[in-house]
């Protein structure tokens, strides 16, 4: 086979031989590392499909706040999967879990119904803001949060033992659901997830 002028065999496998010893030389010091990178990649695609899919909670929030034992409830019990995604990766989302009392505005309603707290959840978005709380109360909450609702303008739905009450004022919706001796209220303030009072509701009762 005829050889291209100018390369010189002499010159050529010399360096060759080099380039291909530094190469299984870096592989050799390369080589400790790679179950350690395998490993890092592994973990990382679980977590991230682990944060995307959050499991239901097995028992409904409101079983847990009317059970003789303390069990705590966080904010992401209140919310099925698809709305829990839908608020939280909404523009600017913040979100604040507290003990605080229900954000309702009708006065005096609160110290009435003297709602045994179990996590108040108030997110801020650049499109508004949204508050749920829930509560234990007492038996005859059905009954005086009927009247007293009801006198403030809200719209409601009563049977023997639970009412559900809803008010719309400018871009503000209230909605209040109280059932089995639990007080469920959601405040709507220029924000207005689709149907997000129902769907919370539905969560909480299962």
């Amino acid at each position: 086979m005829a050889r291209t002028g100018g390369r010189s065999l002499w010159f050529a496998v010399p360096i060759g031989a080099l380039c291909l010893a530094v190469v299984i030389g870096l592989g050799w010091f390369a080589a400790p590392l790679v179950p350690g990178v395998v490993g890092f990649v592994g973990d990382a695609l679980r977590f991230g499909s682990e944060q995307n899919v959050d499991p239901e909670p097995t028992t409904p929030p409101a079983q847990s706040v009317t059970a003789e034992e303390d069990v705590d409830i966080d904010c992401r019990a209140l919310y099925p999967n698809d709305l829990w995604g839908e608020v939280l990766w909404s523009p600017d989302a913040l979100l604040s879990q507290s003990a605080d009392a229900p954000a309702t505005a009708v006065e005096g309603l609160t110290d009435v119904l003297s709602p045994d707290v179990a996590v108040t959840c108030a997110w801020r978005s650049e499109g508004g803001t949204l508050t749920t709380s829930l509560s234990g109360v007492g038996e005859d909450a059905v009954t005086v949060a009927d009247a007293a609702l009801r006198g403030q303008g809200f719209a409601c739905e009563t049977d023997e033992s639970s009412l559900t009450c809803v008010r719309t004022s400018g871009d503000q919706v209230e909605t209040h659901t109280i059932r089995d001796g639990v007080w469920l209220v959601s405040v709507e303030t220029s924000w207005h997830p689709e149907d997000y009072a129902a769907r919370v509701a539905a969560q909480v009762w299962g």
